[in-house]
């Protein structure tokens, strides 16, 4: 079928009172390939619609906005951060700073980026299938000429059914279920999907190492605009983050927390293993302790929600020493004997622990859906669902806002 071709709903069951249904669907925006690679650069500043993950590299934020590419803002002072510039990257969702290089997924390929001056950012190269993701539009073998999905159309559509059954409708689109959509007034669904709580991105001993599925790739950055492929490990795991502290890599994953050593950097080994009831898993960990919240969700399967402490000193053996309930947690960041956890609806939680297994409440911000927060330099940059919001947090009982970047 062409791009052209007409939607077609079918309806399981026959057409009898005269009843209707509202659904909300997407339809694909596409650009070919030579199109969308010879715009993934800076260009004029945009409001962002769906943020996603958040890096930091000197005074400059760079914010995802689900599958559309990387916002930058100046945050000179956080208290006024300026939208400078935007890096059109289609299907982008994970991304990582080494010096003047950016690291960005588009859809399956490993994009290069130079951003020794951000605001005219340049990629350098594609590494094509670097990362095992394929997504509807992309081809095993690519021209300048395949088309590539870049954008979703919202469109709403009000078709028949029988009033006496519960009917189900089946949208497509170029012979592909349409799998993403909702009817109205319960709730939206759209294919851009949720960004993940921590990044599946991580830069560690001039390596890159990216996380997918059940695998776990190491990429050579001995020459930054050249990454080369190295390994991939089966982690055996169904894998959704990574946090690398020192010479090891702690993964999370739904039913566990994988930890490798990376001494040798080019070949990760496993040298521990926390495993735990199914749940959507982020992870941090310092040199004594990990921290692992455990959510549930469709997405996740799960109904635990909670954050486990363990301790890692013997890291063959992972230990769980303490669980303490939440309500949906999903990013966290510690600083010293500061936690920070994002608990979804019930907001931005602050604590103490002192030492290190026991939390103790200092504030708790409600106004936010919270998802992700990066802590640094006493500032608190936290990802809700309506923006991302800058916190000081040099007083850990009154924190004290600074600035919000709102969504379009």
């Amino acid at each position: 079928m062409g791009i052209g071709t007409l939607l077609t709903f079918l309806l399981s069951g026959c057409f009898k009172d005269n009843c209707s249904r509202t659904y909300t669907y997407y339809l694909p925006v596409y650009k070919t390939l030579g199109q969308v690679r010879a715009e993934m650069k800076s260009m004029p500043a945009k409001d962002v619609e769906l943020p996603g993950k958040i890096y930091l590299y000197g005074n400059y934020i760079f914010l995802n906005d689900l599958n559309k590419g990387i916002h930058i803002y100046d945050n000179s002072n956080p208290s006024s951060p300026r939208n400078v510039a935007f890096i059109n990257i289609p299907g982008n969702v994970d991304m990582a700073v080494n010096g003047n290089i950016l690291y960005a997924d588009s859809y399956s390929d490993l994009v290069t980026l130079d951003i020794t001056n951000p605001l005219d950012a340049k990629a350098v190269k594609f590494t094509e299938d670097a990362l095992s993701t394929y997504a509807y539009g992309y081809t095993r073998t690519r021209t300048d000429s395949t088309l590539i999905v870049v954008d979703w159309i919202k469109r709403d559509t009000t078709v028949d059914i029988d009033c006496g059954k519960n009917e189900s409708v089946i949208l497509y689109y170029d012979g592909v279920t349409l799998n993403s959509y909702s009817s109205q007034g319960g709730g939206k669904s759209s294919p851009a999907g949720i960004a993940g709580s921590m990044a599946r991105f991580a830069l560690a001993k001039d390596h890159l190492y990216t996380v997918h599925q059940s695998s776990l790739k190491a990429f050579n950055l001995s020459s930054p605009k050249e990454p080369s492929f190295e390994k991939t490990i089966d982690v055996q795991l169904a894998v959704e983050t990574i946090f690398p502290f020192q010479n090891k890599l702690f993964i999370g994953s739904r039913s566990g927390m994988a930890i490798y050593n990376i001494d040798d950097a080019s070949n990760p080994v496993k040298e521990g293993l926390f495993s735990h009831a199914t749940s959507c898993d982020p992870v941090v960990a310092d040199s004594k302790f990990a921290y692992v919240t455990l959510r549930s969700g469709t997405t996740c399967q799960g109904y635990s929600n909670q954050l486990d402490v363990l301790n890692i000193e013997n890291i063959d053996n992972p230990v769980l020493l303490k669980t303490h309930l939440m309500t949906n947690p999903h990013g966290l960041s510690k600083d010293g004997e500061l936690l920070f956890i994002c608990d979804g609806r019930d907001g931005l939680k602050v604590y103490k622990t002192k030492d290190g297994v026991n939390i103790e409440p200092t504030q708790t911000i409600s106004n936010i859906e919270a998802y992700d927060i990066i802590t640094h330099n006493k500032v608190a940059l936290v990802v809700a669902s309506d923006g991302l919001y800058q916190y000081d947090y040099g007083n850990p009982s009154n924190l004290k806002f600074l600035s919000k970047i709102s969504v379009k």
